[in-house]
């Protein structure tokens, strides 16, 4: 995809280490001081729900600014079957270009490739703020609850796409977050060194 002079194509090996910085700065001290969604990648990237053929990568003018992952997972249906959906993210973009319209032209066209590739659904944590520009309504809307979630619990926060019309039609249960996304923090602690370094501060919003 090429957009005046963004482009969007599938991460290499060679972007990693690029890829990792550029999420850290894009999400340090957001949800929690500092961040961990930099060694997020980092391991998800070897776990074998992890989708290769929608691991994305934005660049403009020659320079990455901006990535998408996906995970394959499930949906505990309540009539005891397993419905195979998607989660995604961390979905990120380099700061000094947020909220400039980047994140949802890579979101909807790693959508639309996901669709192509026959997933029928995404289901992941979001801002229905922003995520609902590109089709995103609460997953309560169909039905779909959050694992471990109290019933009388916020779940403003889980939302959900159909990438195939009714693909969840008569479907009922809990959605699965993959184990791959729950980082030791010892371990977040000592991948962060081989960043340079930031102070992690305690902000208001934060959620961790």
């Amino acid at each position: 995809m090429n957009i005046n002079d963004v482009i969007i194509r599938l991460e290499n090996k060679e972007d990693y280490r690029e890829i990792e910085n550029l999420v850290r700065e894009s999400f340090w001290n957001v949800y929690r001081p500092g961040c961990s969604e930099h060694y997020v990648i980092h391991v998800l990237r070897e776990d074998s729900a992890f989708v290769k053929e929608l691991d994305f990568v934005m660049e403009k003018g020659g320079k990455l600014i901006g990535q998408n992952m996906f995970m394959k997972t499930v949906i505990n249906a309540d009539d005891g079957r397993e419905i195979k959906v998607l989660t995604m993210g961390p979905i990120g973009i380099t700061p000094e270009l947020k909220r400039k319209g980047f994140g949802k032209i890579l979101l909807d066209y790693s959508l639309e490739k996901a669709a192509e590739l026959g997933f029928g659904a995404v289901l992941f944590e979001g801002n229905i703020g922003f995520y609902g520009k590109s089709g995103f309504d609460y997953a309560s809307k169909f039905g779909i609850r959050y694992h471990d979630l109290p019933e009388d619990a916020d779940s403003t926060f889980f939302l959900c796409k159909e990438l195939t019309p009714g693909y969840l039609d008569g479907v009922t249960g809990v959605y699965q977050t993959p184990q791959g996304y729950y980082v030791d923090d010892d371990d977040l602690e000592e991948f962060d060194k081989g960043f340079p370094y930031k102070e992690k501060l305690k902000l208001p919003g934060q959620i961790f």
